[in-house]
């Protein structure tokens, strides 16, 4: 498959080469060119093991995806504290969408945005939810915080996407370039004061992945407004210089710039 999707088709490879460039500068060509082979091998990998994901059993997915310390969770679950839990499209997500509510004490969900391929929007929720976990939109979500006396919820984000020409996100370096941070974690944390932990995927080796957590914030609305974006942001761009083969390189992170989003504001003022 490698062969097939990297030497032959050239599946992205100009994005992820740009990408990999961009991000950073003071490498050598060779390690470029190292790291960009070593992804592919990776994303290959990961074709293949979410493709499992679909018919995995508890026994195979406990093997392959461990979790390190969800352990942190237990004094917010203990108090009935719900929590936000943020990440990035590292090392194997699917997985972890499948394994997180064997582990966690809190009822998982994941806020996402429904696919326009309705057979895959379907297939994928089913995979993703089949052990526990919860596929809901941000505005459900929200509904779903109100409710008294249930089980706590970790509300998870990834925080890596490249966010809507409509959305005002948090504006940073991540990776050497001007980048702008979907805002929508610090803003549900914000508004529903719960603790942020970050959570970072480890590939251990072939088929095998393990989450770390760490705590971004107990209270955030004691830090100043971005300062949630700034940490995780951050703690996830220290994790990728440590392991960059194993981030979603092939994704179009800076194709919008703070000029695009400048413009489409000043649009808006104009036509009002």
């Amino acid at each position: 498959m490698y062969l097939i999707i990297y030497r032959i088709v050239g599946y992205r490879r100009k994005v992820v080469r740009t990408n990999i460039q961009n991000s950073f500068p003071n490498w050598t060509k060779d390690y470029h060119l190292k790291t960009e082979r070593e992804f592919y091998v990776h994303f290959c990998d990961l074709i293949v093991e979410s493709i499992k994901a679909f018919t995995i059993s508890k026994k195979e997915l406990e093997k392959r995806f461990g979790q390190r310390n969800p352990e942190i969770f237990q004094k917010y679950f203990d108090a009935g504290q719900h929590v936000t839990v943020v990440g990035g499209h590292n090392g194997n997500w699917e997985l972890y969408a499948v394994s997180v509510g064997l582990h966690l004490p809190h009822q998982p969900l994941a806020l996402y945005t429904k696919l326009n391929n309705e057979f895959m929007n379907e297939k994928i929720t089913k995979s993703r939810s089949k052990y526990g976990l919860w596929m809901k939109s941000y505005e459900e979500a929200k509904e779903i915080i109100k409710r008294v006396n249930e089980r706590p919820v970790a509300f998870i984000f990834g925080s890596d996407q490249c966010p809507n020409i409509k959305q005002k996100p948090y504006w940073t370096t991540f990776l050497n370039q001007e980048t702008g941070v979907q805002f929508g974690t610090e803003k549900f944390a914000r508004d529903n004061n719960t603790p942020v932990i970050y959570g970072f995927i480890h590939k251990l080796k072939r088929g095998r992945y393990e989450i770390e957590y760490r705590l971004v914030c107990e209270n955030p609305n004691e830090l100043e407004i971005g300062m949630i974006s700034e940490r995780h942001t951050r703690m996830l761009e220290t994790d990728i210089n440590n392991e960059p083969s194993y981030w979603l390189w092939t994704h179009k992170r800076w194709k919008r710039k703070k000029k695009d989003f400048d413009m489409y504001r000043e649009e808006l003022q104009s036509v009002a």
